[in-house]
């Protein structure tokens, strides 16, 4: 547990070592994972989703689906929004697009904007590896977690703070510093960052890109393509289509992403059965969440991101008495919902 700036008990996870792990226990639960597999489309019948149709032409049927596509890419996206390919992670020459299923299924996807009108938005963290790293400074990340490195005054460009993703970081201290997390691989928390500049830091002159690989100019660009739905998850328009994370309105973290893709599950399971759609009441966090980003939403207020971990939403939280660290109380109030253990059901 880790503090940093505008935020305090963090917990960083280095996810490298998460990702075998997810794996292997998907597959020691039966869960049939295809690499290398793409969708591109859908075959639909009235206002169902009978299969998604993968690059290689195959047909995977189904009777339920939940979209995880996300919001980033294509590279022509980062070139009109962006800075161009950055060649992020999801290496859109390797792999091909993003494509969405809820619009191919006929429903039109909802596009974030920035605070100065130009869509979308820049992802907000770099990696580097260790070994490009001082000594002292690994010394320093493996005891805390965290370094604030100040940047020379002549980088520091406060416009950046626009373009990104993450409004819990667009602040002053992350304008002026150079904020290392130890997350595995070392994560540079700013869209981007011409390492010449980068290189001028003391402890990281011998620093390099691994991820975006072009992290000199530019990141991907995200929140183009999200599905409207209800607060039960379900896309608006399809009867069997649920979506979560960043596909399911202008989330940020994996925090996020895993309770709505935990509420997609459980609901898409409740279709099938056809029961009631399960949603969450706001006296809970993850249902205020979830129906504050909607009702924003219809405002049409595009531009707002929303985190647990930070910004406007962790604002609402505390003026709410949403937000507590006290364990006992935040158990008693999902016991005066009746949602105890709900997901074990």
């Amino acid at each position: 547990m880790e503090d940093l700036p505008g935020h305090n008990h963090a917990w960083l996870c280095d996810v490298s070592k998460a990702e075998p792990l997810v794996r292997d226990y998907l597959l020691n639960k039966g869960v049939k994972l295809f690499f290398k597999n793409r969708v591109i489309n859908v075959e639909k019948e009235e206002n169902k989703i009978k299969a998604i149709i993968l690059e290689d032409k195959t047909k995977a049927y189904g009777d339920v689906f939940i979209e995880t596509t996300g919001s980033t890419g294509s590279m022509n996206n980062c070139r009109a929004y962006g800075n161009g390919c950055s060649m992020c992670i999801l290496r859109c020459p390797s792999f091909g697009i993003r494509v969405s299923i809820s619009e191919k299924a006929g429903v039109k996807d909802l596009v974030g904007k920035r605070s100065n009108g130009k869509k979308g938005a820049m992802s907000g963290s770099c990696e580097i590896p260790r070994e490009g790293i001082s000594d002292d400074l690994i010394k320093k990340l493996d005891k805390d977690g965290v370094v604030v490195l100040p940047m020379p005054k002549e980088d520091v460009h406060l416009d950046k703070l626009e373009e990104k993703v993450c409004q819990q970081y667009a602040t002053l201290d992350f304008a002026e510093n150079v904020i290392l997390l130890d997350t595995g691989h070392i994560k540079v928390m700013t869209s981007y960052y011409p390492l010449d500049k980068l290189r001028k830091i003391p402890g990281l002159e011998k620093a390099r890109y691994i991820d975006p690989l072009a992290g000199s100019l530019g990141n991907s660009i995200r929140y183009l393509a999200a599905s409207p739905r209800t607060n039960s998850m379900k896309v608006i328009g399809l009867d069997n289509l649920f979506c979560a994370g960043e596909k399911s309105g202008f989330f940020i973290g994996h925090t996020e992403a895993i309770t709505t893709g935990t509420l997609a599950g459980y609901n898409a399971v409740k279709y099938l059965k056809g029961k009631e759609l399960l949603e969450l009441p706001r006296e809970l966090s993850l249902g205020d969440i979830i129906a504050y980003a909607n009702d924003k939403v219809a405002e049409g207020n595009m531009e707002e991101r929303y985190t647990f971990s930070g910004a406007g939403y962790f604002e609402r939280m505390k003026k709410t008495g949403l937000y507590s660290t006290d364990k006992e109380k935040i158990k008693l109030r999902v016991q005066k919902t009746n949602l105890t253990n709900i997901f074990d059901g």
